[in-house]
């Protein structure tokens, strides 16, 4: 397991440039996953729309850009008992990096 310090901050940033949420990783597209997992999903990866994420990561002025979607699919058949029966999948494609003039 990663320890703390391996852990990077990502402020996902709307496009007037308020940042509305703050996810961590130990690189861009972990907090990039995560973040796509919060949209809003669709009923299989297909039918999924991409939606632009902007990425700030703190303490620097580089933004990531990623395309990300989500869908619901079925749990697998060795899930624990604690989680549900559906579950939201999420993917991303990066798009590139973009340096801010200030933040």
């Amino acid at each position: 397991m990663a320890r703390n310090e391996d852990k990077r901050n990502f402020a996902l940033r709307t496009s007037d440039g308020d940042e509305t949420s703050v996810f961590s990783g130990g690189t861009p597209r972990q907090a990039a996953l995560k973040a796509a997992r919060r949209l809003d999903p669709a009923d299989s990866e297909d039918d999924a729309d991409e939606q632009e994420l902007r990425l700030r990561e703190k303490g620097t002025r580089k933004v990531h850009i990623y395309e990300g979607w989500a869908w619901v699919e079925e749990a697998p058949d060795d899930k624990p008992d604690w989680m549900p029966g559906d579950i939201t999948k999420g993917n991303v494609s990066k798009q590139g990096v973009e340096h801010l003039d200030e933040i």
